[in-house]
Parts: C-alpha cells; sequence; structure tokens
C-alpha cells in the first residue's frame, strides 16, 4: 500500500501529533492533503511547514462529528484515506467529563459511519494508552486489559471498541495505532497542556516547576516524528488491518526524572513544587512494542534525551519568539 497520489485527510490535522503527521505525509507525494480541525486545540500556525512544502494543502474549521459536513468533504475531494487523530483531550476531562466523552465517540461513529457508506476506503484511528490505565504487571501489551482511570480513557477505549466492531459487522478497512506519550515541538503550552511544555514555560518565567504526586508515576515517552511515521507505515502494511497496536518505546521515564532533567537543562537548582496527585493519574505506563517490531519493523529512532534537548530548544526559541510580540 502506498499513499502517493492518494486523498488523505486527516482530523484534528492542525494539532499536535496530527501537524507532524501532515508534515510527514507531503514526503510520501500524496495527490492531496486535506485537514479538517475545528481548532480546540489545534493551531493553523502548526501547518505553516506543511503549507510551504505542499501549497495545495486544503484546511477546513469544522466539527468532525457533524457527519453531514464530514461526508460533503470528503465527496469534494474524493478521499482514499482518513488519519482520526479528531479529540478533546485528557485534561478537559476532569473539567467536562460527560462533554469530552460524548464528543470523542460521536467524532469516531461519523468516521466510522463514512467508512461504512464507502465514503473513504481506509481508516487509521489514532487510540491513547491511557485506555489501558495503570500497567498491571510489566510492559503492557495490545492484550492488556482496558481500564481507563478518566473518563476521556473511557472515550478512547470506547472509540476503539466502536471501530473494531465496524471492522468485524460491516467489513471496513481500518487498523488503529495505539501512542503511548508523545513529545515534541508543537505540543500545546495553553490550556490543557501537558507536563513537558509546563514546566519549560515555568523554568522560562521564572517560576518553579511542579510535580502532581511524588514524581514517581512513569509514562513511556515517545518523540512524536516516530508517531507521525508510525502511522504511516501501518497504513502501507495491510498486515494490520482489523489490530490494534502500541506505538512506543519500551522505555519507562519518571514523572520526577522528566523534570528535572528540564530544569537541569536550564540550569536550575532550586526546589520543585509537589502539588497533590491529579484525578485519574496512572501509577505506570511501558509499552510492550513487540507487535509493532514484529509488522513493521518498527524501532524509535530519536533517543529521549536526544529528543527532549530538541524540545526544549524548540520552546525556548518559541515562547521566546511569542513574548516579544
Amino acid at each position: 500500500m502506498s499513499l502517493r497520489n492518494k486523498s488523505i485527510l486527516v482530523t484534528g490535522g492542525a494539532g499536535f501529533i496530527g501537524s507532524h503527521l501532515v508534515d510527514s505525509l507531503v514526503g510520501h507525494e500524496p495527490e492531496r492533503i486535506v485537514v479538517v480541525d475545528n481548532l480546540f486545540l489545534g493551531r493553523d500556525e502548526n501547518l505553516a511547514d506543511a503549507r510551504e512544502r505542499f501549497p495545495s494543502l486544503v484546511v477546513h474549521h469544522e466539527d468532525v462529528s457533524d457527519i453531514a459536513v464530514m461526508r460533503r468533504i470528503m465527496e469534494e475531494h474524493g478521499t482514499d484515506v482518513v488519519f482520526n487523530l479528531a479529540v478533546i483531550p485528557l485534561p478537559t476531562s476532569l473539567e467536562r467529563p460527560a462533554w469530552t466523552f460524548r464528543e470523542n465517540i460521536e467524532m469516531s461513529a461519523s468516521i466510522c459511519e463514512l467508512a461504512r457508506q464507502d465514503c473513504f476506503d481506509t481508516l487509521i484511528q489514532f487510540s491513547s494508552s491511557e485506555a489501558y490505565g495503570t500497567s498491571i504487571s510489566g510492559p503492557m501489551d495490545e492484550d492488556h486489559p482496558l481500564n481507563g482511570t478518566t473518563p476521556y480513557a473511557a472515550s478512547k477505549a470506547a472509540a476503539d471498541l466502536l471501530v473494531l466492531s465496524y471492522c468485524r459487522t460491516f467489513g471496513i478497512d481500518t487498523s488503529i495505532i495505539r501512542p503511548f506519550n508523545n513529545y515534541g515541538p508543537r505540543q500545546n503550552d495553553r490550556s490543557y497542556a501537558g507536563v513537558i511544555p509546563l514546566t519549560i514555560k515555568r523554568l522560562m518565567n521564572n517560576e518553579p516547576p511542579v510535580i502532581h504526586g511524588d514524581g514517581k508515576q512513569t509514562r513511556d515517552y515517545l518523540y512524536v516524528t516516530d508517531t507521525a511515521n508510525a502511522a504511516i507505515e501501518i497504513y502501507e502494511h495491510t498486515a494490520t488491518r482489523g489490530r490494534v497496536l502500541n506505538i512506543a518505546s519500551g522505555r519507562e521515564v519518571s514523572i520526577e526524572y522528566l523534570v528535572t532533567s528540564i530544569a537541569r537543562y536550564f540550569g536550575y537548582e532550586r526546589r520543585i513544587v509537589y502539588d497533590p496527585v491529579r484525578p485519574g493519574d496512572v501509577k505506570r505506563h511501558i509499552a510492550n512494542i513487540y507487535l509493532a517490531e514484529d509488522l513493521l519493523d518498527f524501532k524509535p529512532s530519536v533517543g529521549f534525551d536526544e529528543g527532549l534537548k530538541t524540545t526544549i530548544d524548540w520552546y525556548k526559541k518559541y515562547l521566546g519568539s511569542r513574548s516579544s510580540e
């Protein structure tokens, strides 16, 4: 399977992972790339590089859950492949739980229905490691129980089951990528920001870094371009159809190590603030990536320390330029 000369639609394509996926797609010489993003978290500026390299890029600021609008967009552009990254993020689910759950389910249901109606050929659905909850024993493979601890996690698990049900019942052509904790340039640093951009921002503002809980909780971090490239490889390898694939580093990093590493890069030697643990925070995340290694020959190309340095350098430049405006 090749993306060359294909018409590709990326929902959530102006977001963090979505915009990096669009960047990677450009190199595969598709006929058309269309982004649908309502800018809840995404930003048009995230697509600046892609626009420069692919001037015909089309962006629609629409709601993915609106099936009539999505059908019109797909018909207008003759869509072949959909990469579905449209999502309301985890922190939102702590403030607006029912709405987050409904939105995430409805967006995936809309895409599934359009696949069932043959509006496009192949769906690559983006899941989340949060669907697993805390690791029960050792690295989590794809058979690990779905035991999410937040409404966001529950919505992602439910969406995965929905997609697989459409695959098994209606025969839609689909694979599910289940990324673990992504990091890199363009990760949201405003409302609902992640720990890496938040920590960098605090240090740039001469504020102490903050750790929620004791910092011993772990995550499996993967540099965002590795995830984007893996999603394309999942499309290209038809042996992935009807399956879920973990995409991660297979390495466990504690939040304490992460925050102190960022602080060390800034030369910060003062205190770190320990706040109460956040609701639903998982204790341990580490992936078993044997299936991706077997089917895709997947291996992360960017090491954690290298990727973290690149990320910090990008945010220093980006936040510094924004503060001077």
